[in-house]
């Protein structure tokens, strides 16, 4: 048997390093064509939707895997409801669906056949605020302002549910909404003020 030498040794590794570096430098534009050819494009199922939107009756035909924030930011232009985590667990998301709030980053738009959809943009009048819009900006309850419709629609639901009796009550209401310049404090106030005022929301 032919004993191994170091010599044998380098020109090993020397072969196995250039067949590595000749897959590493293979041209991109082959590795596509090699992978677009074994791709069979699926077609996207579309579904019929009926919805109301701030007052206004939809009829659409969607992607059926579209969630109601997608529908809402990139398809009809409503960008007054924010995109953050897409996980459910920050509340820049909110909307009220029938009256509730709800995440809309977590639920199918096609969830909400038939159902009456409140954005941000659907709160105020015109030119005149909700008073829950007001009252944010009276008690400067933002900073950077992402945070601030779902914020804002958490709040409204707040009120009407007869969660606004206290502080502590808000408080802990509000925690399904996360404001990074923590603004709570001043959140609290706003709702707290609206409460006690008695307006109609």
């Amino acid at each position: 048997m032919k004993p191994c030498t170091s010599h044998d040794g380098r020109r090993g590794f020397l072969k196995k390093s250039a067949s590595i570096a000749a897959l590493y430098f293979t041209p991109t534009s082959l590795v596509k064509a090699f992978a677009v050819d074994r791709v069979i494009p699926l077609p996207i199922a579309k579904a019929k939707l009926a919805i109301t939107i701030n007052g206004k009756l939809m009829n659409l035909e969607i992607d059926a895997r579209t969630t109601i924030l997608n529908l809402l930011r990139e398809d009809l232009t409503y960008t007054g409801t924010k995109k953050g985590c897409e996980m459910g667990q920050c509340g820049a998301c909110m909307i009220h669906v029938n009256g509730k709030r709800v995440k809309s980053c977590i639920q199918l738009a096609l969830n909400n056949q038939n159902n009456k959809i409140t954005t941000i943009e659907g709160l105020s009048e015109g030119e005149k605020l909700h008073p829950m819009q007001a009252a944010f900006l009276k008690y400067d309850a933002f900073q950077c302002g992402y945070c601030t419709s779902g914020q804002i629609m958490s709040a409204v639901s707040c009120v009407r549910e007869g969660n606004a009796k206290t502080r502590k009550s808000i408080q802990t209401y509000m925690d399904t909404n996360i404001c990074r310049c923590g603004a709570y404090q001043n959140i609290v106030d706003a709702i707290e003020e609206v409460a006690k005022s008695g307006a109609k929301i």
